[in-house]
């Protein structure tokens, strides 16, 4: 069978995790529990969770001529992510996260670095890649002008457009009408909606709630796709993880229901691990963890 072929434009960060017990006051000091590096940005986070579900990943961004630029850049290809389209920009250093982990939960500040160094006509150059893919997988952590550009070439040549809207800010209608899927959570959802005619959208949006699972909308009725019960370590990289098992999911053909439900076990998966990708899985242990959730509910 044919492997699914995912274009993957978006961010690509290091991020700079520390772990506590609890998050500190405003002005207060606290010891932390561990430190680690971890390669990260949303866009990286997906195409990787796609990669490991056993798509072909092109991954179209910019890092920073730096140490940390290359060592993304090495770790993706690792990872059997294609790399000819990201580029390495020498005016600003590459994007960083930095992310406290307390409690199963994160709060995370990035500093964008060379991922706003991304414009339209690098997606231009970038038209052939685009115009071969299955699913072309977009964010927002790069600058909305390059987002709206690959829009427009991928339904130009009838790709199936994902936007996971975050960081959430408000998206003009004619980038919408050009998306397929539309994958906020409620919070995100809710800004992005604000100005525009939500029931107008509403059949392209698959919400996610968090350990609840994600919300649809069929046949006009809202329908709630639950999530799996798993220990949780880290919640970071778990909306990026669900992003690139749906964009797989569907590439495959899969209806969106069972896509949701494919990639909420993959997301539950990720957040055993801590870290974005350390916890992301393999197709193999997806599909075990659905088929032992239907064994335990029989």
């Amino acid at each position: 069978m044919k492997k699914p072929v995912i274009t993957v434009i978006g961010s690509i960060n290091m991020d700079l995790v520390a772990t506590a017990k609890r998050v500190p006051e405003q002005g207060e000091t606290i010891l932390g529990e561990t430190f680690h590096l971890i390669p990260g940005g949303k866009g990286a986070n997906q195409a990787v969770a796609a990669a490991r579900l056993g798509a072909e990943v092109h991954m179209i961004g910019a890092v920073g001529a730096d140490a940390f630029g290359t060592e993304l850049i090495q770790h993706l290809e690792r990872e059997r992510i294609f790399i000819d389209n990201v580029k390495p920009v020498t005016d600003t250093g590459t994007g960083v996260a930095m992310i406290v982990v307390s409690e199963g939960d994160n709060r995370i500040i990035v500093i964008p670095g060379a991922n706003h160094a991304l414009r339209p006509e690098d997606i231009e150059q970038c038209e052939e890649v685009i115009a071969k893919s299955d699913v072309c997988l977009l964010q927002l952590e790069i600058p909305l002008p390059a987002v709206e550009k690959a829009a427009s070439l991928a339904k130009k040549h009838g790709v199936l457009v994902i936007l996971n809207p975050a960081p959430a800010q408000p998206l003009p209608a004619s980038l919408l009408e050009q998306v397929d899927i539309l994958t906020p959570n409620e919070h995100e959802r809710d800004i992005i909606l604000k100005e525009l005619d939500a029931v107008k959208f509403a059949h392209k949006l698959v919400v996610t709630e968090g350990a609840r699972g994600v919300s649809i909308v069929k046949d006009g009725q809202p329908v709630v796709i639950p999530g799996f019960r798993v220990p949780v370590v880290d919640t970071t990289g778990a909306g990026d993880t669900f992003n690139g098992a749906l964009a797989v999911a569907l590439s495959k053909g899969m209806a969106l229901e069972d896509a949701c439900r494919f990639g909420n076990a993959a997301a539950a998966l990720a957040v055993t691990k801590l870290g974005a990708q350390t916890g992301m899985p393999t197709e193999a242990e997806v599909l075990a963890l659905i088929e032992a959730e239907k064994g335990g509910t029989k």
